[in-house]
């Protein structure tokens, strides 16, 4: 069996990094492209390897030629690769595809070897290898028969988005039999080119060969396996991760993104805390009869969508803001309140992140459990100089909680200290007792120095919305920070979020009833592995100790590589100590991560 790698074109989405350069000498963690499919196709022990160059065709073969690759390469040249497209680059060498068996592949892909051993072991000797579509995909998909038929060949220019539940994407790797070669594609291709000209895809000679009633080809479909299509410096930045050179590199690449793992194939995100059982799917295809409008229109400015947030929260227009997440709004709020600031440590980063170090004093819960009550917190900063306490209820990571009593005991303690309150109750839906929160009219009211802020995204489970509230009885702050703010802070698809949530008020708290149903079952699984101290959560996240030497680093880093879940190590905030955060999903999502940690911590 041959290889033969189409690599004549320009790659100019990527801009500056093939100015000079061809698309396949693009460096993935310092390996280009071209040298990792050699060093792959070189393994797996070809007759001999045809490359078909074009943009910079020189210097790509000077590049091959001091891999020292041992299988005999064949370099044939496109010389009008600007003026053409693949179709004509693979007529250049149909003689070649005729010859013997043929693996096909274009040069601006990246695997794992075991998408080579894939196709390779499977005994059909006429195969395209597919991929469930995902929307990080461009580019042709298929339609698949239950026999891996092709039933029809889709170009990316043709795709229906309401039908991608039934497209599978071609990762543009081929296998072709000398036989399908010689007596069916390259006549095809030698008539489809006659026809329709150079400036085609091969692909669409495939198209046309799925209509005969005997094709031959065969679908053969990854099934968890990586690769990856570079076509822009995204695609690049995605790949530098999902193929880095070790584990703890890739871990730590992917720790650094905060967020888009929707390009990941198949990463399950534990890290980031979003209710699982909400928006329900009605309130979905709401927004998605609106999406022309509200994409090409403008949003209200600030006054009308403090005017629905103030209708969502039962609370008046001048006592609320909204964010573009809460985000926007702790920026902006802790600028406006100069002095010390207390708070309980470990808690969220983007606070202390708004702070001078020097201003921050810091109570750390003295106990495993990272737990405290409002009477350890009043304890501690009765007599201490500070003008502002920072409070997140439940916390975050230890989901500890002080009950709705408790907070108003709190509060007026403040009261009495003369300190503004900060209290962060993003994940306060989630707790168990009834009365919660404190954004209510008459308590903001009666409480200037109170200011509650609020993640729409955390318990309402939109967080690619980005909103956020702060609610407070001081006008003069919120009108000040209204002042600050962007005037069209949030965008439309926004804005109508809150135009039609409260119709959905009985579908939130079964929502969240479902939610807390699932962490108790959650706890309680998590409570039977020997090698986890499960901390008792109100939020809609577990905090766990392992136990018996255990390293979280090393868990989150396998679960990760090996099953695809990502989970927060809590082991650098919290001074080296072994802990993770684990977020509450569904019931499904939940099991796969319990069997995965059973899977890599053992039952006992």
């Amino acid at each position: 069996m041959q290889a033969i790698i189409l690599a004549a074109g320009m790659g100019k989405r990527l801009k500056s990094l093939t100015e000079h350069n061809t698309k396949c000498m693009v460096e993935v963690n310092g390996v280009t492209l071209i040298e990792r499919m050699l060093r792959q196709l070189e393994a797996v022990h070809l007759s001999r390897i045809v490359i078909v160059v074009g943009y910079q065709g020189q210097k790509l073969i000077d590049f091959v030629s001091g891999l020292s690759i041992q299988t005999p390469i064949i370099y044939v040249n496109n010389p009008i690769y600007d003026k053409t497209n693949n179709i004509y680059s693979l007529a250049l060498v149909k003689d070649h595809l005729c010859q013997e068996d043929t693996l096909l592949l274009e040069s601006d892909i990246i695997f794992e070897d075991s998408v080579l051993e894939t196709i390779l072991h499977d005994l059909r000797d006429t195969l395209a290898l597919v991929d469930k579509y995902e929307s990080w995909m461009d580019g042709t998909c298929v339609k698949l028969g239950e026999d891996d038929s092709i039933e029809a060949f889709v170009p990316g220019k043709q795709l229906k988005f309401e039908e991608v539940d039934e497209y599978y994407k071609t990762v543009n790797i081929y296998k072709f039999s000398r036989h399908f070669s010689k007596k069916c594609y390259v006549p095809f291709l030698v008539a489809y080119q006659e026809a329709l000209g150079d400036n085609e895809y091969y692909e669409q000679v495939l198209r046309v060969i799925t209509i005969l009633d005997n094709p031959e080809i065969k679908v053969k479909r990854l099934n968890g396996q990586l690769w990856y299509e570079i076509d822009d410096i995204q695609d690049l930045d995605i790949a530098s991760s999902m193929f880095a050179v070790d584990d703890a590199q890739k871990l730590s690449l992917i720790q650094q993104r905060y967020g888009g793992y929707w390009r990941y194939p198949r990463v399950l995100d534990f890290c980031y805390l979003v209710n699982p059982y909400f928006p329900p799917q009605k309130m979905l295809d709401e927004i998605k009869a609106s999406f022309e409008p509200l994409l090409t229109q403008y949003p209200s400015g600030m006054r009308v969508n403090a005017l629905l947030a103030a209708k969502n929260f039962g609370v008046r227009e001048e006592h609320i803001l909204v964010g573009n997440g809460a985000a926007e709004l702790i920026k902006a709020l802790m600028g406006q309140l100069p002095g010390r600031i207390g708070m309980v440590c470990p808690t969220f980063e983007e606070y202390p992140n708004r702070c001078r170090k020097e201003d921050i004093l810091a109570f750390t819960p003295d106990n495993a459990d990272y737990s405290y009550t409002s009477k350890d917190l009043t304890d501690y900063f009765g007599d201490k100089d500070i003008e502002t306490l920072l409070l997140i209820n439940p916390d975050n990571p230890s989901g500890n909680y002080i009950p709705h009593g408790d907070m108003m005991n709190l509060v007026e303690w403040a009261k009495g200290k003369q300190l503004h309150l900060i209290v962060d109750e993003s994940f306060v839906d989630f707790a168990d007792e009834s009365e919660r929160t404190l954004i209510e009219q008459k308590i903001l009211e009666e409480n200037p120095h109170l200011y509650v802020m609020k993640s729409i995204s955390k318990s309402y489970g939109v967080p690619g919305l980005r909103l956020g509230v702060l609610a407070s009885g001081n006008t003069s702050v919120i009108a000040g920070l209204k002042k600050d703010v962007a005037i069209w802070n949030i965008n439309s698809f926004a804005e109508f979020y809150m135009q039609i949530m409260e119709k959905y008020t009985g579908d939130y708290e079964a929502a969240l009833g479902f939610s807390r149903k699932e962490r108790s079952r959650l706890q309680d699984k998590l409570g039977e592995m020997p090698q986890l101290r499960v901390i008792p959560s109100q939020a809609n996240y577990i905090m766990v100790e392992l136990i018996n030497g255990a390293s979280s680093r090393e868990l989150t880093q396998n679960l990760l590589v090996k099953h695809g879940i990502f989970v927060k190590d809590l082991s650098e905030k919290l001074g080296g100590k072994n802990y993770l955060r684990l977020a509450v999903r569904n019931r499904e999502d939940n099991d796969r991560l319990l069997l995965a940690l059973e899977q890599e911590l053992g039952k006992g």
